[in-house]
């Protein structure tokens, strides 16, 4: 049997597309993104035990409910779908400006990069509102079932077990007249409310709060809500700025012509990756914290 003798010196592979029909660049960008996801992976696996090991825990419909401008208004998903559009859009942009360095197109892929960029911040300032308003907004909140401080608008966690509106009807028929006097001054149904209204009156006042949708939350929920969801999209929310301080380092570079000296813009591909990573990374944050 003759065997073949592999000289030592054998080179397999001196770098440029090969074996990987890729760039050495384009390898360790997705090395990256890989040990990222595992970042991301572990957080919401975390986020996800401690999720279903209590007994109660935040409705998304009432804690993600308020939108810029509309005050109370009940409006579940609102404002975080639009965040959400506005990210997929600046994932739309990217591709478009990846497509314009493919051409070699200077003034494509420098419109696109700022439309990508101006995505990205418009995504952290909706992030911004967001936390402001979970932090320090007013929040209608349901003490308890007797109805006791109904109404109460209150700034800190406005996250907790969804109020029983059936039970909170039930606990009507038993609230002292004072209480029922309290609770209806608070809606704003003016003072000395025990003394102008009758019980009943009282009462169907009380009902029609309820029902229109003003009821909130009965007890706050878990410290940890509070803890995943601030640590994670706040972690989120960095990568989308370094981002857009990526996209930022990339349109100054095209506009100064470095690309066209290279004869290629694959710079702007390992960008795109970056971003399109950070868009896919939303998609699970936003099915756990607001839609599960």
């Amino acid at each position: 049997m003759s065997t073949t003798t592999i000289p030592t010196n054998t080179k397999w592979w001196n770098g440029g597309r090969s074996p990987f029909n890729i760039s050495y660049g384009k390898v360790m960008m997705w090395y990256f993104l890989m040990s990222d996801a595992f970042t991301f992976g572990a957080f919401l696996i975390s986020y996800g035990t401690i999720r279903f090991s209590v007994n109660h825990w935040a409705d998304p419909n009432h804690v993600f409910n308020a939108f810029p401008l509309a005050g109370h208004a009940n409006l579940p998903l609102a404002f975080v779908s639009l965040m959400t559009f506005i990210l997929i859009f600046s994932s739309v942009t990217m591709v478009l400006a990846v497509h314009e360095g493919h051409k070699m197109n200077r003034k494509g892929v420098e419109k696109y990069m700022i439309l990508t960029i101006l995505g990205g911040l418009a995504f952290l300032g909706c992030q911004a509102w967001e936390w402001t308003h979970m932090i320090t907004g007013d929040h209608t909140v349901l003490a308890d079932n007797v109805l006791n401080t109904f109404g109460t608008t209150v700034t800190g966690n406005p996250w907790g077990i969804p109020a029983d509106s059936n039970a909170a009807l039930a606990a009507l028929q038993k609230t002292p007249d004072a209480n029922l006097a309290s609770i209806v001054h608070s809606l704003g149904h003016g003072g000395n409310t025990h003394e102008t209204m009758t019980r009943p009156q009282m009462i169907s006042a009380i009902q029609t709060a309820i029902q229109s949708g003003d009821l909130h939350v009965t007890t706050p929920g878990p410290i940890a809500f509070g803890g995943y969801f601030f640590g994670i999209t706040g972690f989120h929310g960095f990568h989308v700025f370094s981002g857009v301080i990526i996209n930022l380092v990339m349109l100054i570079k095209t506009r100064l012509k470095h690309f066209d000296q290279r004869g290629h813009y694959e710079m702007i591909e390992k960008a795109g990756l970056y971003w399109h990573f950070v868009d896919l990374v939303w998609v699970f944050v936003f099915l756990c914290f607001y839609l599960v």
